[in-house]
C-alpha cells in the first residue's frame, strides 16, 4: 500500500481527479485528499457534485459515492498544518495535483508554501519523492512554460491531460481513463483501464 496525496484545484478537469481518486482507492492505496475552494466550484459546475467544507463530511460523502474500496481515504483542510504530509518527516510516497491550476503550479514553482497543497508539493520536491502536476490550460503562456520547465528541472513530472486516440475511445469516460491510466503508470499503481500499446 502506498500513501498518495491527491489535490484538486480550480482548473477544469475535475472528472480526471475524481476518477483517479476512485482508482487509487480501488487498488488499495492510502489517499490523503485536499482541495481548494475553487475546486468546490468546479465540482459543482462539471459534475453537479458538492465537495463539503468540512473534512469529516467529505470522507462520509466519498464513502457513499464511491462505495466499498480497499484503500483508505483521509480528507484534510487546505490550512491544516498538522496534516502528516506537511512535514518532510512524514511525506508519503507521492503527490498528484489533478487538475492543477496555473496559479497553483506557479506557487509551487516559486516555493510559496502558503497552503497545504503548495506545502506538500514543496515537501515532495525537497524529499525527492514523486510529484505529478496535471495542468489543464490552453494555450500556455511563456510564464506557464517557464514555470513547468523550472518544476521539471526540480524533479516534478508535468502531465497535461492530453489523451491519445489510438485506443479508439467511444465515450468521454474512455478519454478520462486514458489520462488517469498514464498517471497511475507514473505512480507505479497497477490498473486495467486501457489496453497497452502493442498488447493486441
Amino acid at each position: 500500500m502506498k500513501t498518495i496525496t491527491l489535490a484538486f484545484t480550480g482548473a477544469s478537469g475535475l472528472p480526471y481527479g475524481m476518477r483517479l481518486l476512485e482508482c487509487l482507492l480501488q487498488s488499495g492505496q492510502r489517499v490523503h485528499l485536499v482541495y481548494t475552494q475553487a475546486a468546490q466550484i468546479v465540482a459543482k459546475q462539471e459534475l453537479d457534485f458538492t465537495l463539503p467544507n468540512r473534512p469529516p463530511e467529505a470522507e462520509q460523502l466519498f464513502a457513499e459515492r464511491l462505495g466499498a474500496f480497499k484503500g483508505k481515504l483521509k480528507v484534510y483542510g487546505i490550512q491544516d498544518w498538522y496534516a502528516p504530509m506537511a512535514s518532510g518527516s512524514n511525506p508519503g510516497d507521492a503527490m498528484v495535483v489533478c487538475p492543477c491550476t496555473m496559479g497553483m503550479l506557479g506557487k509551487i514553482a516559486g516555493g510559496i508554501s502558503d497552503d497545504l497543497i503548495a506545502r506538500t508539493a514543496d515537501v515532495m520536491l525537497k524529499e525527492r519523492r514523486t510529484l505529478i502536476l496535471v495542468p489543464r490550460e490552453m494555450p500556455f503562456s511563456a510564464i506557464h512554460l517557464e514555470s513547468m520547465l523550472k518544476l521539471s528541472h526540480a524533479g516534478a513530472t508535468i502531465m497535461p491531460p492530453n489523451p491519445g486516440f489510438y485506443h479508439h475511445p467511444q465515450q468521454v469516460q474512455d478519454i478520462i481513463d486514458f489520462v488517469v491510466a498514464r498517471i497511475l503508470d507514473h505512480l507505479g499503481v497497477p490498473h486495467s483501464l486501457i489496453e497497452r500499446w502493442g498488447d493486441k
